[in-house]
């Protein structure tokens, strides 16, 4: 073997070394980040939880995680969750294995997968009748949001006048007929819808439903922008407040005076002059 090749590998493999000695000393180690890391206990579901389930021990597992990618609210042990005054609560929401368990996806203690317990602060529950057509043909389901529109009569219009208006926009459903479970796909004709409002929304709700009928436009998952509506009105052509005045009516146009009779032969007999139609001069 030739000095100059036995140079080389030499030369190569001290390099390597090298390159070795400064990536243990000098590169951060995984292990070593994770043992400086900071970590949180958080309570996950250990198995698939469904909509109402009632939580307990079996269901549930305790996981580190990093302290600063901690959701916020999350349980720190398994008693914080099933040792509450009055029971173990039930699941809002289902849950997969290893998601975490937070407040906002219970119900309060002991209690059951009810709409009450499913609706945010300072908000409503209210229920509307609506049809299979109306209630977006078994397309709408709990959780998903809509649009609530109001078609009513017009008033002092004939049969066939008819307006139209967008009562409210972006709103929650919280349940279809007796359904509140959003992963039901359970396409029931639907009978009534129970919406998530305000306090005044529940009020132009009421007085809606009492003066025409309310319809649901289903909305784009997660679309959240509010549209500029004006109340549509169809009429009659007799009636239709969008019709053009008539026409007056046609004026006879004014009989012209009857020109004088001019003309004729005229005969001359001595001092008597006289016209062929016979008339003197």
């Amino acid at each position: 073997m030739r000095l100059a090749t036995i140079i080389s590998l030499g030369a190569s493999a001290v390099l390597g070394i090298g390159a070795l000695v400064v990536a243990r000393v000098w590169l951060p180690s995984p292990e070593k980040d994770a043992k400086n890391l900071a970590m949180t206990p958080v309570v996950v579901a250990s198995r698939p939880i469904a909509f109402g389930a009632k939580l307990d021990a079996k269901n549930l597992a305790v996981v580190n995680l990093p302290a600063d990618g901690t959701p916020v609210g999350a349980y720190r042990s398994i008693k914080d969750v099933i040792k509450l005054d009055g029971g173990a609560p039930v699941a809002l929401v289902p849950m997969s294995p290893r998601e975490a368990v937070l407040p906002t996806k219970l119900s309060g203690a002991g209690a059951r997968a009810s709409v009450a317990a499913m609706i945010s602060p300072g908000m409503r529950a209210y229920t509307i009748k609506v049809t299979d057509v109306a209630g977006g043909g078994g397309h709408v389901l709990p959780g998903d949001r809509v649009d609530v529109l109001l078609a009513r009569d017009i008033p002092g219009g004939g049969d066939q006048d008819v307006e139209a208006d967008v009562v409210l926009q972006n709103i929650r459903v919280l349940g279809i007929n007796l359904n509140a479970d959003q992963t039901s796909t359970d396409k029931a004709a639907p009978k009534t819808a129970t919406l998530e409002v305000t306090v005044g929304d529940a009020g132009r709700l009421s007085v809606a439903s009492e003066i025409g009928t309310l319809s649901l436009a289903l909305r784009r998952t997660g679309a959240s922008e509010l549209e500029p509506v004006s109340v549509i009105r169809i009429g009659s052509p007799s009636i239709s407040r969008n019709a053009p005045p008539p026409p007056p009516p046609a004026q006879a146009a004014p009989k012209r005076a009857a020109a004088p009779r001019t003309g004729g032969l005229v005969i001359v007999n001595g001092d008597k002059r006289t016209t062929s139609d016979g008339a003197g001069a």
